[in-house]
């Protein structure tokens, strides 16, 4: 017997009191689709792992979607993708315009990796021209994005960006502060962009409300200069780099 369908008439209808049985759900689950849901979930999983099993250390990117070819931020994050792929590093973004494609142009034209790890939007988030023609998968599913971005990062880059952007790094700190992932560097780029949200944490989270504590920032940075975020990226890891989970 189906405890959760009824053959004929709603619950409610069968006792003849016109009060539903859940206030405020107006439908039925639909379990049978949950269950076929897990295998497109796990379908995403194993393509993801497959194209990442021989990509080696990498460092993810992100920024906006917004910024435009030939701006500061987009030449700035073209020359973090290069120098990132000089260093043996692959790159990876969420395979979108803007600071994505520039770090995946910048990784591409220097002979490394660059990877695409692209969202299906409502909008139809087209994946950019700079990523590997092998290196790119597409996901319906933001979370299962959001462990391929941190597994196989060695740090997270994040220019100047948005909410997604601001989802992204948060949740790899709460990751890294809840012991759930091992330690890797966030590195805010755009000094005068992230100084404000930086200040904010130090001062009210840490200092006046103390929500965290000092030990809880030492892996957060802030830089402008593309070199030495290459540099905190290799000062980072004196014993060689691993999977962060």
């Amino acid at each position: 017997m189906d405890i959760y369908r009824s053959p004929s008439g709603t619950e409610s209808e069968r006792r003849g009191d016109g009060v539903p049985p859940h206030p405020g759900v107006h439908r039925e689950s639909d379990f049978m689709a949950d269950g076929w849901r897990v295998f497109k979930i796990m379908a995403e999983f194993v393509s993801g792992f497959e194209m990442m099993s021989d990509a080696g250390p990498a460092v993810t990117v992100f920024g906006s979607t917004r910024v435009q070819p030939g701006s500061p931020e987009y030449l700035l994050a073209e020359k973090l993708g290069s120098l990132l792929a000089a260093e043996g590093f692959s790159v990876i973004t969420g395979g979108g315009p803007g600071v994505m494609e520039a770090a995946n142009k910048g990784a591409q034209n220097a002979g490394g990796a660059s990877i695409g790890f692209n969202i299906k939007l409502p909008n139809q988030q087209q994946p950019n021209k700079y990523i590997d023609h092998d290196k790119l998968v597409s996901f319906q599913y933001f979370f299962v994005r959001k462990v391929m971005f941190i597994k196989y990062a060695q740090a997270f880059i994040a220019l100047p960006g948005g909410f997604g952007t601001l989802d992204e790094i948060s949740e790899a700190i709460t990751l890294i502060y809840t012991g759930k992932s091992e330690r890797f560097p966030v590195i805010l780029v755009g000094r005068s962009y992230w100084e404000g949200f930086y200040r904010w944490v130090q001062e009210t989270m840490q200092k006046e409300k103390g929500y965290i504590g000092p030990a809880d920032l030492d892996f957060i940075y802030i830089e402008d200069s593309p070199e030495e975020v290459i540099a905190i990226i290799k000062g980072f890891y004196p014993d060689g780099y691993s999977l962060n989970f």
